[in-house]
């Protein structure tokens, strides 16, 4: 496409050659301004201007401003739904695998944290006229996966009865939890690791009794 794609534009209308580049350098101008001006006053001239394009590039690579939110979303949420899937397929203790799909779930968060930042703005705040985007069937998806695996646990016998759901929520605050600090506050350095050993604390909670002081070994 050359430097920006303006030529193939403009040359006879003929469509630009994809240039995986130019797309990365639209997305990435796209959310630092929907999350420094907000989605609505964010506008497509900003975006192509922060992204040295012009406006027939980003429509030829997004159709609108519309069209660039909605990969920004679809990117993040795509990975996800595949980490489900390669989490249900695993072989391992109930904790083990939920740690697991813990600690994936707030990678994912931290690598796409600018579109998470939009996320909560748009989800928790006014909604800027931005279009739909079911942010609740991915809430729906991770809390139904922690809730069978803990379903799992409580039948193997590694977690004791009780309410699946309440201990679900235990799990799912805790990974919201990182997920706000390591958003409004990363000068406290949650990790991975750091979230790990929160969950520890709950599974030990949570163990059945005779997996209890097994569960405190490994919180050391």
């Amino acid at each position: 496409m050359g430097v920006d794609g303006r030529k193939a534009v403009k040359a006879g209308g003929l469509a630009p050659k994809p240039d995986l580049a130019v797309r990365i350098r639209l997305l990435k101008s796209a959310i630092e301004l929907f999350n420094r001006k907000g989605y609505a006053a964010a506008t497509v001239r900003e975006i192509v201007a922060a992204a040295g394009v012009s406006k027939p590039v980003l429509y030829y690579y997004f159709q609108s401003k519309e069209g660039i939110y909605l990969d920004l979303m679809r990117e993040g949420f795509s990975k996800f739904d595949s980490m489900l899937e390669a989490t249900s397929g695993e072989k391992e203790s109930a904790a083990e695998r939920i740690k697991r799909l813990s600690g994936r779930t707030f990678d994912l968060f931290r690598e796409h944290i600018e579109v998470g930042r939009l996320m909560y703005a748009i989800y928790y705040g006014p909604p800027q006229g931005a279009p739909f985007f079911d942010f609740d069937a991915y809430h729906m998806k991770f809390q139904e996966a922690v809730r069978k695996l803990v379903e799992e646990g409580i039948r193997g016998g590694e977690f004791r009865k009780g309410n699946a759901e309440d201990m679900m929520w235990a799990i799912i605050g805790t990974v919201n939890v990182a997920m706000e600090i390591q958003l409004c506050h990363p000068e406290l350095e949650m990790d991975r690791k750091k979230l790990g050993r929160v969950l520890e604390l709950i599974f030990t909670g949570i163990a059945a009794k005779s997996r209890r002081k097994e569960r405190k070994g490994v919180r050391r």
